[in-house]
C-alpha cells in the first residue's frame, strides 16, 4: 500500500494522494515509530519551499554499518546513514536508520549519479517496522530505494 509514489497515481491527483496519505498516517499513529511519525506529519517535510524538505535534494553518501557486540562480536545488526545536499544547496540533510531489517537500492542508469530525491513516503509494515520508500529521478536515471528499519532520525545542518 503506497500513496505518494508515481505508480500510485500521484501525478493524476496529487492533492488527493496527500489527503489519503495524511489519513493513513492518522490511522496508524499508535504503530508508527515516533521520530518517523513526527517527521512525516511535520508541516515542512513535504513543502518544497522549506530548505529542510527532501524533495530535489542530491545524494552525497549512504553509509551502511554493522555494529557488533558479544564476546566474539557475534551479535550483529545493520544501521544506515544517508547524507543529502539540500535542494537549495545551503545545507545538509542527515537521515539515520538505527536498525535496518531490510533494504533495496536500485537505479536504472547511474552514469550521471542518482539524480534528485523526488518523492518518498513513510509507512508501517505488517511487522510494525518503518518502511521508507524513495523515488530518485534525473535526466536519464531513475531509482527506487526501499528501507525497512526501526525508526528514522533527521538532522538539518546549514552549509
Amino acid at each position: 500500500m503506497a500513496f505518494l509514489l508515481a505508480a500510485d497515481g500521484r501525478d493524476e491527483d496529487a492533492p488527493g494522494a496527500f489527503r489519503r496519505y495524511r489519513a493513513y498516517l492518522t490511522s496508524v499513529v499508535g504503530a508508527f515509530p515516533p521520530s518517523a511519525y513526527a517527521l512525516a506529519t511535520s508541516d515542512w517535510y513535504f513543502d518544497p519551499r522549506d530548505h529542510r524538505c527532501l524533495h530535489d535534494a542530491w545524494l552525497e553518501s549512504p553509509t551502511i554499518t554493522e555494529p557488533s557486540s558479544g564476546s566474539r562480536s557475534e551479535i550483529r545488526r545493520l544501521s544506515l546513514s544517508v547524507r543529502l545536499l539540500g535542494a537549495y544547496h545551503d545545507g545538509y540533510i542527515d537521515l539515520y536508520y538505527p536498525q535496518l531489517f531490510r533494504y533495496r537500492f536500485g537505479i536504472e542508469h547511474g552514469e550521471r549519479g542518482h539524480g534528485d530525491w523526488r518523492y518518498d513516503e513513510l509507512r508501517v509494515s505488517d511487522q510494525g517496522h518503518l518502511v521508507h520508500e524513495i523515488e530518485l529521478s534525473g535526466a536519464s536515471e531513475r531509482g527506487t530505494w526501499i528501507i525497512e528499519a526501526s525508526d528514522l532520525e533527521f538532522r538539518w545542518t546549514p552549509r
